[in-house]
């Protein structure tokens, strides 16, 4: 019941901190601290009023957001393995984001390779072809030049 609590609430909080209305609610109230600078006499208190509220805010901030994230990557995570489960993938990508960044990064410049080589066999596949359709072309067009021709 908590983590059902705690899931609504930080949705709901990283969805209102990323609408442009808060942004502009941001910016007033900063503008307004600035303003009222003066009238403090830019004081140590001043000074410390939005210091300590913007460190507040980022504290919770930084975890409700960072809650959202862990929750929503693994939601997309869990998508995408089903996906490959069902596909003709290769079953062996599911579960890598458990590896270490150097695994992932090796197995990345594997699948990398491999589509540079099928993009060049898929290219020299199409030269081969358009090769083939134009000397298939010039054999059949060339009655037709020597009719248009006489």
């Amino acid at each position: 019941m908590i983590e059902r609590l705690f899931t609504r609430i930080a949705n709901w909080v990283a969805h209102l901190a990323g609408m442009p209305p808060t942004f502009a609610i941001c910016v007033l109230i900063i503008v307004a601290w600035a303003l009222s600078g003066p009238i403090f006499g830019f004081s140590d208190t001043w000074q410390l009023v939005i210091n300590t509220g913007t460190t507040i805010v980022t504290f919770l901030m930084v975890f409700l957001i960072q809650n959202t994230q862990n929750r929503d990557s693994a939601a997309i995570q869990t998508k995408l393995d089903e996906l490959i489960r069902v596909s003709r993938a290769h079953n062996t990508f599911i579960g890598i984001e458990h590896l270490t960044e150097s695994e992932v990064e090796e197995i990345r410049d594997k699948c990398e390779k491999a589509a540079k080589r099928h993009d060049r066999e898929v290219a020299e596949a199409a030269v081969k072809k358009a090769v083939a359709g134009k000397h298939g072309s010039t054999k059949k067009k060339q009655p037709e030049r020597s009719v248009s021709g006489s």
